[in-house]
């Protein structure tokens, strides 16, 4: 296989956005497909805001017009028809996920799948597809334009010819892949959810704030950005819902703090909402 000249995005927010911003960039055709029509012009402006950031800050040379000539966005999942790379992007649940993907088998019969999951077992989510040998992780970090890597996660049934695919496919965007046997977390949110979730717990504990827990992780371990400012830019949100998933299959060590569920549940939600565990409203 080489890489793919055509791919498909289920789901147009903020990961859907970001995936198929990279592809274009790389000059692949790209249709993303969501719900509604309301959702579908929603996905359309984030692509086109990306692009115009990518085109202002000097990542490529082409023009707008050029980029998102190649854009399709569709609420048909027939449009995904002919793709040679399909991956779901719609939000961490598990029964949402393997409805997304039957879908996807189903209008590109022909095409790799792979899921954007970021803690949810392959092997439960392929249990239905048809070509289990041609299904694997493509996990993406959030945000997509700033990330460097890509977890490629291989299921038991993962072929060698779709896990070569797959690694070419996310070299041609310019990210290194990272290849995780599939294990719930994998290797990337295994340890970051840990390390987000006791940064959480001693705030909750009046060890120290926000800021002076992350400035320790910067300053001390070199980490591009601290744990909590990381939680916020992630979505408390999500990071409680992987969290959940964690818990269930790994154990008590990745029960949420009490903190993150009020946080959660007053709907602080990071940067996305203004407010997390720092303030964004002038970002």
């Amino acid at each position: 296989m080489t890489a793919p000249t055509r791919v498909a995005v289920l789901g147009g927010g903020r990961m859907g956005a970001g995936i198929a911003h990279a592809f274009l960039l790389a000059g692949t055709h790209v249709t993303v497909v969501e719900r509604d029509a309301n959702a579908a012009e929603s996905a359309r402006e984030r692509i086109e805001s990306l692009v115009a950031t990518s085109i202002r800050r000097g990542d490529t040379t082409l023009d707008g017009a050029t980029i998102l000539d190649r854009l399709t966005v569709a609420v048909d999942i027939a449009a995904a028809s002919g793709s040679e790379l399909a991956i779901e992007a719609v939000p961490e649940d598990r029964d949402l996920k393997r409805d997304a993907l039957a879908r996807m088998a189903e209008a590109a019969p022909d095409a790799v799948l792979a899921t954007n999951t970021s803690s949810i077992s392959i092997d439960a989510l392929a249990a239905d597809l048809p070509s289990r040998d041609r299904f694997a992780g493509l996990h993406f970090f959030n945000p997509v334009p700033a990330s460097r890597i890509v977890e490629v996660v291989v299921g038991s049934a993962t072929s060698p010819a779709t896990v070569a695919f797959a690694r070419e496919a996310v070299a041609m965007i310019g990210k290194a892949p990272v290849e995780v046997r599939d294990s719930p977390g994998f290797a990337s949110s295994r340890l970051g959810v840990l390390l987000g979730l006791e940064a959480i717990r001693m705030v909750e504990e009046g060890v120290a704030s926000a800021a002076d827990i992350d400035a320790a992780m910067e300053l001390g371990y070199r980490h591009a950005m601290g744990p909590l400012r990381t939680t916020d830019i992630v979505g408390l949100d999500v990071r409680l819902g992987i969290a959940e998933e964690l818990e269930r299959e790994l154990g008590d060590r990745f029960a949420p703090p009490a903190l993150l569920r009020r946080l959660v549940d007053e709907g602080r939600l990071g940067r996305k909402a203004g407010r997390g565990f720092y303030e964004w409203s002038d970002e």
